[in-house]
């Protein structure tokens, strides 16, 4: 095999465990919704213990991006490959710590019986998935117009989530039993913002990557 042949391989093999990690993230992220929802305490143990996994998983594609940087000493458009994957994984590392949030909230709340039916906040996890699973994509195919188009719904969530923390709030008057419950769905809902933060990171990056130029995606 030649250098070059060898060193698109190598690439090819990041992306890869880029897109494993992105996939473990979101699980994650969707099964803490779920412990959630459902009460399941023993689900939402089980994303909080296997975030382990998730890190080990970084780690691994930063050791293979440095020694790729190392080894081949790249230049221009082969850097910037790496560069992105470096970035990439630590906006997915962050989701998975927003699964273990998530989760952490999900056990502050416990059994307690919830003061009303979670609807809106499922929605809401719904939006920010689609950009996640968008911004994935767009990474893997160098899809700028499909990253340009999950950051267009950042707005959305945007306001989904200051809506939704001023509605829950407002319950606390009427519900001061509930507040440790509001208070923790409210933090739900940033963490939900949050995942569409990074998506949107993500979508900028691939812009970067496949044009050569940093673009604010959120402007």
């Amino acid at each position: 095999m030649s250098a070059r042949a060898n060193f698109d391989q190598n690439l090819k093999e990041l992306k890869e465990m880029l897109l494993k990690m992105a996939h473990m993230s979101e699980l994650a992220i969707k099964e803490a919704m779920i412990a959630l929802l459902n009460q399941d305490m023993d689900k939402a143990k089980k994303v909080i213990d296997g975030d382990n996994e998730i890190d080990d998983l970084d780690y691994e594609i930063n050791n293979k991006a440095l020694l790729l940087i190392a080894r081949e000493s790249p230049v221009a458009t082969d850097l910037r490959k790496i560069s992105v994957a470096l970035k990439v994984s630590s906006e997915v590392e962050r989701l998975a710590d927003i699964a273990v949030n998530i989760a952490k909230s999900a056990l502050h709340i416990g059994n307690e019986e919830h003061f009303k039916e979670i609807i809106d906040i499922p929605k809401m996890m719904e939006m920010a998935l689609e950009m996640l699973s968008e911004s994935i994509t767009a990474y893997y195919s160098d899809d700028i117009e499909l990253a340009k188009k999950c950051a267009k719904k950042d707005d959305e969530v945007d306001k989904m989530f200051g809506d939704l923390v001023h509605e829950l709030l407002s319950y606390i008057p009427q519900n001061p039993n509930s507040t440790n419950q509001i208070i923790q769905l409210a933090f739900i809902c940033r963490y939900i913002e949050r995942i569409a933060d990074h998506s949107t990171n993500i979508a900028e990056n691939v812009l970067y990557l496949v044009t050569g130029k940093r673009v604010n995606l959120n402007a």
